[in-house]
């Protein structure tokens, strides 16, 4: 196991889930827009689990975060009851965005489905102007980012 990949086991994990056969293509494995539901939903989990959920940043700071981009790279076809963990970490932690990347991986063999990067833009919760993402917000991101060493210790 090379050390990125052993490092995605140190990640919050952010959500489990199955592949039902209403996620399949007619190939058998699970569609493209099946995967998106999945990741979608451990990108709030994961705001949630570093205690930045959107409503909390738009209570206590008017931010909150918009995805500006997101792309999905398939790394292993998904079938009928593989059952998978979605874990997260911080990539990048920019002026006004941070890139955060999300992995799916399979719950027994740890071999990876998918990986999911997304640019988060922080706005103003009134009218949406882009801002600069505020200093708590940052120090909490800098935590979880992937070189601090501690993804995963939420």
């Amino acid at each position: 196991m090379n050390t990125h990949h052993a490092d995605l086991f140190r990640q919050p994990k952010l959500i489990a889930g199955v592949v039902h056969p209403w996620h399949l293509d007619q190939f058998g494995h699970m569609n493209v827009r099946g995967y998106a539901p999945f990741f979608d939903d451990a990108s709030f989990l994961f705001w949630h689990q570093l205690q930045l959920s959107q409503q909390k940043m738009i209570d206590e700071l008017g931010v909150h975060s918009v995805t500006l981009r997101a792309s999905t790279e398939f790394k292993a076809e998904l079938k009928k009851g593989d059952c998978f963990s979605i874990v997260g970490c911080v990539q990048k932690v920019g002026n006004k965005s941070v890139t955060l990347q999300f992995s799916m991986v399979d719950q027994k063999s740890e071999r990876l489905f998918a990986v999911y990067d997304t640019i988060e833009v922080f706005v103003e919760a009134e009218g949406g102007t882009s801002v600069t993402i505020p200093q708590p917000i940052r120090d909490r991101l800098l935590e979880f980012h992937k070189e601090a060493g501690v993804a995963g210790t939420i």
